[in-house]
């Protein structure tokens, strides 16, 4: 190989890595999105059905503000074991073609660039210990009425994965 061939793979490999430690980093990242959803019916019923979802994703309401019309429910998001195994083989086959490319350069330390792989396990680790966190769910649900009939306007806050979850499970529709 030419002499700028190993530098500049070296180089793009470093560039991979710093990716690599932003994606892992990223991964236990707060993604909390406000979204407004338009309920078909009157609030009463609406409030008991928005209830008895988040009763069965294991949140529980810690407070209610009759002023505002607002309900905060908690609860614990597990992390994933399947993330967590993923970023810990990403972390491997990352460090791996690193060693590889510091092996070329310095061949006498091959056995100790090679060993460097043993630290993938904190990846996952890494992701485990940050991702399960208690999330925080305000629900505020308000009459909304249009000329033909009464509609619900809720308004949430919450992870983008549980507003998603919920538009589908009870089939709200998001406001114009």
């Amino acid at each position: 190989m030419s002499n700028l061939t190993l530098p500049s793979i070296l180089l793009i490999t470093l560039l991979l890595a710093v990716g690599l430690l932003f994606f892992i980093r990223a991964s236990v990242k707060d993604r909390t999105e406000q979204v407004q959803l338009i309920a078909q019916e009157p609030e009463e019923s609406l409030l008991s059905r928005l209830q008895q979802y988040f009763d069965q994703r294991a949140y529980r309401i810690t407070a209610v503000d009759a002023a505002t019309n607002q309900v905060t429910f908690q609860g614990f998001v597990r992390p994933s074991w399947f993330l967590a195994i993923f970023l810990t083989a990403l972390a491997a086959c990352s460090i791996f073609c690193f060693a590889l490319v510091l092996s070329s350069l310095y061949p006498k330390f091959t056995s100790i660039f090679l060993g460097l792989v043993l630290l993938a396990p904190t990846a996952g680790v890494f992701y485990w210990k940050n991702a399960g966190r208690n999330e925080e769910v305000f629900l505020k649900v308000e009459p909304f009425t249009t000329e033909e009939t009464t509609q619900s306007l809720i308004t949430v806050t919450a992870h983008r994965d549980e507003l998603a979850q919920l538009q589908q499970t009870l089939k709200l529709k998001p406001s114009l």
